[in-house]
């Protein structure tokens, strides 16, 4: 296992400058840059323009501007924001921790809620709570996102039960520490129920699935006839093989941390990563665009790892030997 993860981690690197590489000429390729803005401006002089585009390699070719960022980057420096007017590694380290703390809320209630749900729908197939679920679930995957997040955010406004947007209240630093974590879980409600509703579902339809076929199995019906409680059966045995699908899905899922977001963020105004990307690309950020992109590229890849890492533990007869 050692050895396929040190292999794993040499084959992400020119994954990476791939992704990277691929993302700058894509944003180059596009008409304008950021500084034509600037241009408009006449409070900004010609001259100023021209020593910001040598200070930061604009001027010289696409390929040899990449290689200047990522020059600088292998010295850990992600570049300059032009549009927020400071390095961009200030801005992202405030605002990643509020994009996994929605993107983490919502994957526990996803995974908490789907896995249990999808195994009671399997053990009661085709009665009653079986049937509910599966219209619910269903309900669910025909829900757009970002359309759920707008019928709450009425709901809130009109009820007055929970905030309409942002991360914390406007006293929140009269606020004591519990009180704090209260208000922040008032402000993850709306959120983190948009993000996960069709996801509940999904998983929940897989884990239904997996449990049927699981459950028609030859060892299942042996343990039957040995006597073992059903519960054992079920949590024990036919579980464990059940789930396996669903942990390669839950390496997908990490890289959801800084995208999946995205949308609910900018609808519900939390500071996150969702409107910084959207900001930068609009405004052509580019060496912002390109921090956002390589921290999505780090975690698909770090989340993929650590599904084949909890693939392994979870089934004893999976190996990565070739």
């Amino acid at each position: 296992m050692f050895t396929y993860i040190i292999r794993r981690i040499l084959i992400s690197i020119p994954l990476l400058f791939g992704i990277s590489l691929l993302t700058f000429v894509l944003m180059q390729a596009t008409p304008g840059n950021f500084f034509d803005t600037l241009k408009l401006d006449p409070q900004v002089s010609p001259e100023t323009i021209a020593r910001y585009e040598r200070l930061y390699h604009l001027d010289k070719p696409i390929l040899q501007q990449y290689f200047y960022w990522l020059k600088n980057l292998l010295r850990g420096d992600l570049g300059y924001s032009f549009f927020y007017n400071c390095p961009v590694d200030g801005i992202i380290k405030s605002r990643l921790l509020n994009t996994f703390i929605l993107a983490f809320a919502g994957l526990m209630v996803t995974w908490t809620l789907a896995i249990p749900l999808g195994i009671l729908a399997a053990l009661h197939r085709n009665k009653w709570i079986d049937r509910l679920l599966s219209f619910l679930s269903f309900c669910g995957l025909s829900m757009p996102s970002f359309f759920l997040a707008m019928i709450l955010l009425f709901w809130a406004s009109t009820a007055g039960a929970l905030p309409l947007g942002g991360i914390h209240s406007v006293q929140y630093e009269n606020l004591n520490g519990f009180e704090k974590f209260i208000d922040l879980l008032k402000h993850l409600v709306i959120p983190t129920i948009a993000i996960s509703l069709a996801s509940v579902a999904s998983l929940m339809r897989i884990m239904r699935g997996n449990m049927l076929d699981v459950l028609r199995q030859q060892y299942i019906l042996a343990a039957r006839a040995k006597g073992l409680p059903e519960q054992k059966i079920v949590y024990k045995h036919a579980l464990r093989n059940a789930i396996n699908p669903l942990i390669t899905i839950f390496g997908y899922h990490l890289s959801d941390l800084l995208s999946g977001a995205a949308l609910i963020e900018i609808i519900c105004n939390w500071p996150g990563m969702g409107s910084l990307m959207l900001t930068a690309v609009r405004a052509k950020d580019v060496h912002m665009v390109m921090a956002n992109v390589l921290l999505s590229g780090i975690l698909l890849l770090v989340g993929n790892l650590l599904a084949d890492i909890f693939l392994a533990s979870s089934d004893p007869r999976i190996r990565y030997d070739h």
